[in-house]
């Protein structure tokens, strides 16, 4: 019998959201609250270490590995679902929670998972939820967003399947555990992780799906594809110096999108790219502190990112429009979503006492540490971008600049009281960080707030802010369509097949057509000895087929015998 902490949280969570369909009315609704708590008890209740082995075929699988790091993100993506679940209640129907809990289960398989087969079936499972909770979305946009983020992630897939199966051949281990990118194989699984990382040049698949999805879907889609990359980056390839630079350019990346936006929820979408690239960085950086610096930030990224996409999801949901030009003066009729919004700029900004400050600080330390001064100045200045983009730019155009006549109500009480319990977490992360540096992998001796620290992002972010609005007139927002690199998959490649096929098309045709030409001529040939009236067919004497018999027969001993 297997004891219950041998039992994958993430296989529990995946059987419960099954469960969701065969419910009705109170019941499902009280289930679909019910159980990520029940996981979440789970999960706190893993102990370390790996309680128990599964044979499969000729490999040792681990699905239940526990440690610190693996705790960590096993507890947020549970708390994520919670509120997922509680703000999604009654917009979102029974198939696309199911699919958002498939997913957040698989998620949290990923965080279990001990060996890399493991690891790939809960990776493959997350990418076909996270299709689901798009294509029920059901508009045009949507469809097709879906099939392109599917046809990206299942080439991440693929990467990784096959660095996964060269990895075990040279080595015989399908252990996961820390690597260094020096084979064919580490190179592959790397860049697996990265595309669910959106890491630059694969950025553009999430700004172009998650948008589309519908408010509670994206909320969803935020928390775990990027923060699962996350994951596996700090525990596969910690201190690979190369990631430093590949956060970098996802952190100014994200940053300048951003800004060029006008759609609020690709503004966000874009600033997950941004924010995870902070992550990065530090797993570049690859110190404790850095190490850290990352799971914190990976940790408070998903409550504050959320809380973001739930005040905008609410402005959509409410007014049916997504576009800033659009928006303005909400602060009136939707007090709520606007304080709530706010929290969640001030925390992705970093602002004192709220959980971005007390997680992002620890990376820039870390740079500061390995005195890495360059890094450290665009990591300042960076945090100075993101404040205008989604500290500033995100609540100033949605809710404040010009009045745009629209009144609508604060959304309805479920998605009020996920708002409210993400905005508490924002700030009682960022005035009491203690729980949370209790959970990571590695001893904290850390103290954000330092009055050095306090003072110099305080100014970094009021300067940022008096930039910001001194250069409002040219921050106006206008309908704009911004060219990502998404653009050579959405527009070149199929351009590019069309030219093929002008180019080709014709050699193609003349190739077959004197093929089967040939074939014909060959059949005709042979129908002329082997038909009815052919040379083969014909009859003859017993005495001729005896003459031919012996005259093979001595053709072979002949030949045999020389």
């Amino acid at each position: 019998m297997i004891a219950i902490e041998a039992l994958p949280p993430g296989v529990t969570f995946i059987a419960g959201a099954l469960a969701i369909p065969l419910l009705r009315g109170v019941v499902q609704k009280v289930w679909i609250l019910v159980l990520p708590l029940l996981v979440l008890g789970l999960v706190w209740g893993v102990p370390d270490g790996a309680p128990a082995h599964v044979s499969f075929l000729d490999y040792t699988l681990i699905p239940v590995n526990g440690d610190a790091l693996s705790r960590l993100f096993a507890i947020i993506f549970s708390i994520m679902a919670f509120a997922g679940g509680l703000y999604a209640l009654n917009h979102c129907g029974t198939i696309e929670i199911t699919a958002a809990f498939i997913y957040a289960g698989s998620a949290i398989g990923v965080a279990f998972a001990g060996d890399m087969l493991t690891l790939f079936l809960f990776w493959e499972a997350m990418a076909l939820g996270s299709t689901t909770v798009l294509l029920i979305a059901s508009t045009p946009q949507a469809l097709k967003a879906a099939m392109r983020y599917l046809s990206v992630h299942v080439l991440g897939g693929s990467l990784l399947l096959v660095g996964i199966i060269a990895h075990f051949n040279s080595t015989g281990d399908m252990t996961f555990a820390a690597m260094k990118a020096d084979s064919f194989a580490t190179w592959m699984i790397l860049l697996g992780f990265l595309i669910n990382a959106a890491a630059v040049p694969f950025s553009a698949w999430l700004p172009d799906a998650y948008p589309e999805a519908s408010p509670g879907g994206m909320v969803f889609l935020s928390a775990f594809t990027t923060k699962t990359a996350v994951y596996v980056l700090i525990r596969g390839f910690p201190g690979t110096e190369f990631l430093v630079f590949i956060g970098l350019g996802m952190v100014f990346y994200g940053i300048i999108y951003a800004l060029l936006e006008n759609d609020m929820r690709r503004i966000l979408a874009y600033s997950i790219v941004n924010q995870v690239g902070f992550m990065i960085t530090g797993i570049g950086i690859g110190t404790e502190l850095a190490i850290n610096g990352a799971a914190a930030h990976a940790f408070t990224h998903i409550i504050y990112k959320a809380l973001l996409l739930m005040s905008a999801g609410s402005v959509l949901l409410m007014t049916g429009k997504r576009k800033c030009s659009d928006l303005g003066g909400l602060f009136r009729s939707m007090p709520l979503t606007t304080v709530c919004g706010i929290i969640g700029a001030l925390s992705i900004s970093s602002f004192p006492l709220t959980s971005g400050f007390i997680s992002k600080s620890m990376i820039s330390q870390a740079a500061a540490d390995e005195t890495l001064t360059t890094i450290w100045f665009l990591l300042a200045a960076a945090s100075a971008g993101v404040f205008l983009h989604a500290g500033i730019k995100f609540p100033w155009f949605v809710f404040f600049q010009k009045d745009s006549g629209l009144r609508p109500p604060d959304p309805p009480l479920n998605m009020r009281l996920a708002m409210v319990l993400f905005a508490a977490l924002c700030i009682g992360i960022g005035v009491f960080p203690g729980p949370l540096y209790a959970l990571l992998p590695f001893p904290v001796d850390f103290v954000p707030y330092k009055a050095a620290k306090v003072l110099t992002t305080l100014q970094l972010l009021l300067f940022s802010g008096l930039a910001f609005f001194l250069c409002l007139p040219l921050m106006k927002r206008t309908q704009t369509i911004s060219l990502d690199l998404d653009w050579f998959y959405r527009r070149a490649l199929p351009w590019a097949v069309e030219a093929l096929v002008r180019v080709f098309g014709p050699v193609d045709r003349a190739i077959r057509v004197g093929f089967v030409g040939w074939l014909e001529k060959c059949v005709r040939v042979a129908f002329q000895y082997t038909g009815p009236r052919g040379v083969l067919a014909r009859t003859t004497t017993a005495g001729g087929m005896v003459f031919w018999a012996v005259a093979a027969l001595a053709i072979y001993l002949v030949l045999y015998l020389t």
